[in-house]
């Protein structure tokens, strides 16, 4: 009876550990494909920035892509157990996916980041090391992620409402909504009607309130790298002066021992002497 029992702990072990790798395989066949397939994005936009090739053809490819991340996208959401920490953590995804611009597809670079992450390949090839602790903190920890994805959030909405409203092409209304976020405001496109003025008022409030904090946090980060290896330096050269302190009392100890040794050499040679 024992024996039965055990046997089949085992067999489902083993069930369960073919099970394990079977989803090990998967995950990394899928990793690969959206790799794959977010590089085929890069190119395309590349193709499109310089007119390499046939425009139609790259743009029938670059609709093709933007659907098949836009079911992605939707599926992994569905999916999701906590939707909240999903849309903060997919920020750059769902930026990849705004049919705006193909410029947005270059988002979908992030993608790549995570699953480099995932996996720990930088750790498998031996480069993590302070540089990736650094710009694990420069992104998340100082929130640098949620606001450039509101700031990316405000503009391109705005766009949207400029485009409907003022009756313009996507690309012209987004040009318009980053050179007004940014306080450039060249004044090639204007709004005409009260709603475009409205949304460039809440564009101006919003976007300038947002990117003034996004600088703001890069300022902050990078002065406190700096002062943070002052005060590493100076306390490394507190504790070399203390190394060097501390060698100078043992030599010195140390001489006032052979001083001694040597005084007492003198006095038995000297009494010596004497007899």
């Amino acid at each position: 009876m024992g024996w039965t029992i055990l046997l089949s702990i085992c067999r489902s072990k083993v069930r369960m550990m073919k099970m394990v790798k079977r989803r090990q395989h998967q995950i990394i066949f899928y990793h690969l494909l959206v790799t794959v397939l977010t590089l085929c994005s890069v190119i395309n936009v590349m193709s499109l920035s310089f007119h390499i090739g046939n425009w139609q053809t790259e743009m029938r490819i670059s609709n093709a892509l933007l659907i098949t991340f836009v079911i992605d996208y939707a599926i992994r959401w569905t999916r999701s157990t906590d939707r909240k920490t999903f849309l903060i953590h997919s920020a750059f995804d769902l930026m990849g996916i705004i049919p705006m611009h193909p410029v947005f597809a270059l988002f979908r670079l992030g993608r790549l980041i995570r699953m480099v992450r995932y996996h720990h390949l930088f750790w498998r090839l031996g480069w993590a090391g302070k540089w990736s602790h650094y710009f694990h903190r420069f992104i998340y920890d100082t929130g640098f992620i949620y606001l450039f994805s509101i700031s990316i959030a405000i503009i391109v909405l705005s766009a949207l409402s400029f485009s409907v409203f003022e009756h313009q092409s996507l690309s012209d209304s987004l040009w318009w909504a980053i050179t007004t976020a940014t306080t450039v405001g060249y004044g090639d496109d204007t709004p005409h009607t009260a709603v475009g003025k409205i949304i460039a008022v809440g564009l101006m409030f919003g976007g300038i309130g947002f990117i003034g904090l996004l600088t703001s946090t890069i300022t902050d980060f990078f002065t406190q790298q700096t002062s943070h290896a002052a005060v590493t330096r100076e306390v490394a050269k507190r504790n070399d002066l203390s190394q060097v302190l501390e060698k100078i009392d043992t030599l010195t100890s140390k001489v006032d021992q052979l001083q001694k040794q040597l005084n007492r050499v003198e006095n038995a040679n000297h009494q010596n002497d004497k007899k």
